[in-house]
């Protein structure tokens, strides 16, 4: 028997045709905008949460102070008082002429070396020729870089320093040396043999002539003195160098300094092509095979951003500074030259920080015109605006990051944060596969450079198993952290007061070759 019923019922339903009512094109249209509008709203929400996760550290609290605030002293205080056995050099007719080599800090540090070794020598200092060869082909002179009466005047009672070589020596035969880099007291002492033969010694370059460590206090104070104290740089440069710290201090009660080192010859000097297009790669290893001076020419780049050699790049800057803890609106001074790629490539660090703010902003045209075509009297600018920084943070440990550093730990342990580059490299990668969420990556880069904020250390010493001149090459350069090397010994007693004739206390101490004292021994 075969059941109708439910044919009949399908019969039915199939035959029932449903009733469509006809919209208006009006109805239409708004249903369609309404649902563009709903749709740009969950964009927004979900850009927001990306945002929010990207950039807002969830794990890691960190308050104003621990942001801006320079670390503890530890109760040090800079000192370059020589001891009482301290002689200044007279000259006695023996004149050393020196010919600096390399952009700004390089020769800063060349010529405070200089000073020392004019000391050690016995010789009159014919004011230093800067290096108008270099990549920056700059022509500036000394008195247009440096305060030269206060050069001269700061040092009176160390070194005579002279303008210029008397006339009647201009034209008599000249030892011309090549000093030996990172030498000692006692290659400079057998160098004063030259004297029996040459009234005059040339030395042809000037960079890491003297020795970081293992030199007596007063050299090594001399240096202080000449680096910190004697080296000022030309009205101009501080007049408008500081004039730019107060229009930033209008803007934002607190700056950070980012030293960007991002420039073409940076980049093709180091090898580093990471981010880079195929096309960009080439012109930077053309650059490199062509430039002479660079010794190394076949760089593999994977390996080089992989050992911490590499500059970071602006956007890894960007996401550095936010994992750390500041926030978006940080009002950031941007201290480089031009930037590889422009605009384009700066935009990766300004989607995480609008804020940024170079020279170029900051001064009027009429005011940079006297620096336009002079690479190293523009670079003081950004050296003294970086110095006088809340933090300052460079992208590259050269040799601007290094003097400024040691600069502002002389000033009293001002704070600089120094990239992990290395330790960065690893997290960097680990993040881009997604093998760690962004509030672990804070919290990981917030725990490496907890101790890397220029709070007081002794200084490093080269790397296990260096030899020869490796060994001096892999250690901490005396002007970037000018604090006593690890083998000399602090804990001595005395430091607590000041002496009556004013100087530091301990100054006498040769064990303590340092420019500082320690003010209050519990540290």
């Amino acid at each position: 028997m075969v059941n109708h019923r439910g044919s009949s019922l399908m019969k039915n339903v199939s035959t029932t045709k449903p009733i469509y009512r006809k919209q208006s094109p009006r109805t239409i249209a708004l249903y369609i905008l309404l649902l563009f509008a709903l749709s740009i709203i969950i964009f927004v929400f979900n850009a927001a949460n990306i945002e929010q996760e990207q950039f807002n550290p969830i794990s890691v609290q960190i308050s104003d102070e621990e942001l801006w605030d320079p670390p503890s002293s530890r109760g040090l205080r800079p000192c370059v008082h020589p001891s009482r056995r301290y002689k200044g050099s007279k000259g006695s007719g023996r004149y050393l002429t020196v010919n600096c080599n390399g952009g700004l800090n390089q020769m800063r540090t060349g010529i405070s070396d200089m000073v020392a070794v004019a000391h050690i020598m016995n010789a009159t200092l014919v004011i230093p020729k800067l290096d108008k060869q270099s990549f920056w082909q700059d022509s500036s002179a000394f008195s247009d870089i440096f305060d030269e009466l206060h050069f001269i005047t700061t040092l009176q009672k160390d070194v005579r320093i002279v303008k210029e070589l008397p006339k009647e020596l201009e034209h008599v035969p000249r030892a011309r040396k090549h000093f030996t880099s990172w030498s000692s007291m006692g290659y400079y002492r057998e160098m004063t043999q030259l004297w029996n033969e040459y009234q005059v010694i040339h030395v042809v370059k000037s960079d890491s002539r003297l020795a970081n460590n293992d030199l007596p206090l007063d050299i090594q104070r001399l240096r202080c003195r000449a680096m910190y104290h004697a080296l000022r740089f030309s009205p101009p440069i501080e007049i408008l160098g500081k004039e730019l710290v107060d229009r930033l201090r209008t803007q934002s009660r607190k700056y950070i300094a980012l030293h960007l080192r991002y420039e073409k010859d940076m980049l093709a000097f180091t090898g580093c092509t990471s981010g880079l297009t195929d096309a960009e790669s080439e012109e930077l290893r053309i650059m490199r095979e062509n430039t002479k001076h660079w010794k190394v020419k076949d760089i593999n780049p994977t390996e080089q951003r992989k050992g911490g050699f590499c500059p970071l790049t602006p956007k890894e800057v960007g996401i550095f500074l936010r994992a750390i803890g500041y926030p978006p609106s940080t009002l950031i001074y941007v201290a480089s030259g031009e930037i590889y790629g422009g605009d384009a490539r700066l935009s990766e660090l300004k989607s995480y920080f609008p804020n940024l703010v170079f020279k170029e902003k900051l001064a009027t045209k009429e005011e940079l015109n006297a620096f336009a075509k002079h690479a190293t009297q523009s670079a003081a600018l950004d050296y003294i605006v970086s110095l006088e920084s809340d933090v300052f943070v460079p992208s590259y440990s050269g040799n601007m990051a290094r003097a400024i550093e040691g600069h502002r730990r002389f000033l009293g342990h001002r704070k600089t944060i120094s990239p992990d580059r290395k330790g960065l490299v690893k997290l960097f990668n680990e993040l881009e596969r997604g093998n760690i969420k962004t509030s672990s990556f804070s919290e990981l880069v917030w725990q490496m450079h907890k101790n890397r904020k220029g709070a007081p250390r002794k200084r490093k010493g080269p790397s296990p198993g260096a030899k020869g001149k490796d060994r001096f090459r892999t250690e901490e350069s005396f002007y970037e952290n000018p604090y006593h090397e690890v083998s000399s010994d602090p804990h001595l007693s005395g430091y607590n007061v000041l002496n009556p004739d004013g100087r530091c206390p301990g100054y006498e101490h040769e064990q303590w070759p340092s420019c500082f004292y320690l003010i209050d021994p519990k540290f």
